[in-house]
Formats: C-alpha cells, structure tokens, sequence
C-alpha cells in the first residue's frame, strides 16, 4: 500500500511538473509567435519567397513572414523607409543611395536570369537571335518590323513576317528593368549614352509600345499582343511555357548566341562571382565567356543593419541565413529555375547578415 501510494505521488508530480513544462512552452511559442516579417519587391523573387516561406516557417514556428510582389523600386525604398524588413530586388542600390542610407545591405540570396520573350504566330516555337543592339534598336523605335534587315541578318532562313513589332516595358520601379537596361547599356554605346540603365529609365516613344507592371503584366501583355517583344524573369519560365510565347537567344559577349540554362548561367557567374566585393554590389550582366549567358544577377534583399528590436533582428537573421543556405537547395530553386549562391558568396552574405542588430 505504501509502494502505491508513494508510486501515485511521483506520478501526480510528474504529471504537474509536464504541465508546467507544456504551459512554459505555450508561452514561449506565444511569445516568439507576435514576430511577423514583411517581405515586398521583386516580382522576379515573389515566387521563390512564397515556395521558401511555408518550410522555413515550419522549422522556425516563432516567426511569420508575409510576402508582396510589388517591383523592385518599391521594395528599396520601403526597406529604406523602415515600412517593412526585407525589400527584395533585382538590382542593388547605386552608391549615391548607399551614401544617403549607410545602414541599408544588400545581401544576395540566390542567382537569376531574364529571359526575352516574343509572341510570334507561328514562330514561337523558334528560338530566335537577338542582340543588344537589335534590342535597343526595337525600344527606341529605330527597328520597327520582325522582318528588319538587322533581324534577318541574325535568323537566315527564318521567314520573318513584315508586322509591327509591339514592344512591351515595365511601368513600375523594376528590377528587371535595371538588369534588361544594363544589357542594352553594356553591350549598345547609343543605348548607354541616351537612355542608360536603372529600376526606373526614360523609355523612348515608340508608337505602338506597350507598358505592364510587374512580371505577371508583361506576361499577360504579351499573350494578349501578337507580334509584342518583353523581358520576362525566368521564375516566370512556367507561365511563359503555358502561353506557348517564344524564348529568344541572346548574343553575349564573346559573339555567341545563347539561352538562359544552368549550364550558361552558371558560366556566366563563374566569370564574375570571384569579383565581387564585401558589400556584394555588383553587376553579373555581359559578362565575358564563350557560355554565358548575358543578363544574369544576384537577387538581393535589401535590408537595414539596424532593426527596431532585438527580436526582429534575429528573426531577420534567421530568415536570411535559411534562405541563403537551406533556401538554396536545387528542391526549391529548379522549380523558378534559380542557381544556388556559390560558397564564397554565402560566406560574404554571411558577414553581412551578422551586421543586422536591434
């Protein structure tokens, strides 16, 4: 009798003592739980976020993180303003917008590329060559007609019909728009020397042209518009394909004519990745090689070094070493054809991550 009372005490004090367990951690849980993260910019990146958000969740319960394919421009500038923790970009931040925000990092989470789609009756499923110049030529309304002299001269035998060529830009704030603008500015003087690059540029008046906001407009544009050109991110490759629009091959630097693959972007980072600086600002575009592929880039987030609470700042901490590393795994970025960061590239993000502080 006394063996069972004295049994029944320890187990009325283990069951309390699991209560209270149970209870700390609903506290603890509850606690952890109150820190949201809010993510905009880059259309670009949105699918990748919202694929990375659900497992990183799961492994880190205290934090919640809120997603908004808003452009570039808009993801700087309210990371700037301190209106939401990560602005996700295509592009990084010039050093005139460094120098007003010395706070502001830019730490690359993945590789992309942009790809040039056309919708072309019956050509669509011909991976037609464009240049740099041919392009600039095409937005500044200088080349007017599929059937241009300067476009049969890249696609002999290809029978290019005599349309209008409809060309269709970004009217927000875009990464995108910076990276396609370096593309034309590196590899076309007159480009570089009128228009020039940015999130934002003076798009020529071309009769006919067409603007779209973020890269779900550019691809409704372009299935809406026979005859339109644009360039579309390639996390967008899915839609592209279900629309059955054409993907161009783009000349690169060394003269050959290529398509945004692993393989060519991959060669196109390898020959810029070891030239990136501390504060990892810098452009992969046009970049020399045989393979590569000419318009690839870090996709960034665009984040303050000083977060309002220490609680934020770990939680911001958290996510982006998750995203730059367990994030980087070929399961998640095969499916909006990214490549991973190489190990140099973490290491750099890393440091950069462990400036972030409440």
């Amino acid at each position: 009798m006394r063996f069972d009372q004295s049994m029944r005490y320890v187990a009325l004090r283990r069951a309390a003592a699991a209560m209270v367990l149970v209870a700390g951690l609903g506290m603890g849980v509850a606690r952890a739980a109150s820190v949201t993260l809010t993510e905009t910019g880059s259309t670009l990146l949105y699918p990748l976020f919202n694929i990375w958000v659900p497992p990183f969740e799961k492994a880190h319960p205290g934090i919640r993180v809120t997603t908004q394919g808003t452009g570039s421009g808009t993801g700087i500038a309210q990371a700037i303003s301190g209106l939401v923790q990560i602005g996700a970009s295509d592009a990084y931040m010039s050093d005139a917008q460094l120098k007003q925000h010395p706070d502001i990092l830019n730490i690359p989470l993945a590789i992309s590329a942009q790809a040039i789609n056309y919708n072309l009756p019956g050509l669509n499923n011909r991976h037609l060559k464009l240049s740099g110049p041919v392009l600039a030529g095409i937005y500044t309304g200088k080349i007017t007609r599929w059937n241009d002299p300067a476009i049969e001269k890249l696609n002999p035998g290809v029978a290019l019909p005599n349309h209008k060529i409809i060309p269709v830009h970004r009217t927000d704030g875009s990464g995108d728009t910076f990276i396609f603008s370096q593309y034309l500015s590196f590899s076309t003087p007159s480009w570089a020397n009128s228009v020039g690059y940015g999130t934002t540029v003076s798009w020529p008046a071309v009769p006919g042209g067409l603007g779209a906001q973020g890269n779900p407009g550019m691809v409704e544009a372009l299935k809406q518009n026979p005859y339109a050109i644009a360039y579309i991110g390639v996390s967008f490759h899915a839609e592209v394909s279900r629309a059955h629009l054409g993907k161009a091959m783009l000349e690169n630097r060394a003269g050959h004519f290529v398509l945004p693959t692993a393989q060519t972007i991959s060669a196109a980072a390898g020959e810029l990745v070891s030239k990136t600086p501390a504060d990892e600002r810098i452009s992969l575009v046009f970049a020399p090689g045989a393979d590569s592929y000419p318009i690839i880039n870090y996709e960034y987030a665009i984040v303050n070094a000083r977060q309002p609470n220490a609680e934020t700042a770990n939680a911001v901490k958290a996510l982006l070493t998750w995203a730059s590393n367990e994030g980087n795994n070929p399961q998640y970025l095969k499916q909006v054809e990214f490549m991973a960061l190489p190990a140099s590239i973490k290491t750099l993000s890393a440091d950069q991550i462990a400036k972030i502080h409440g």
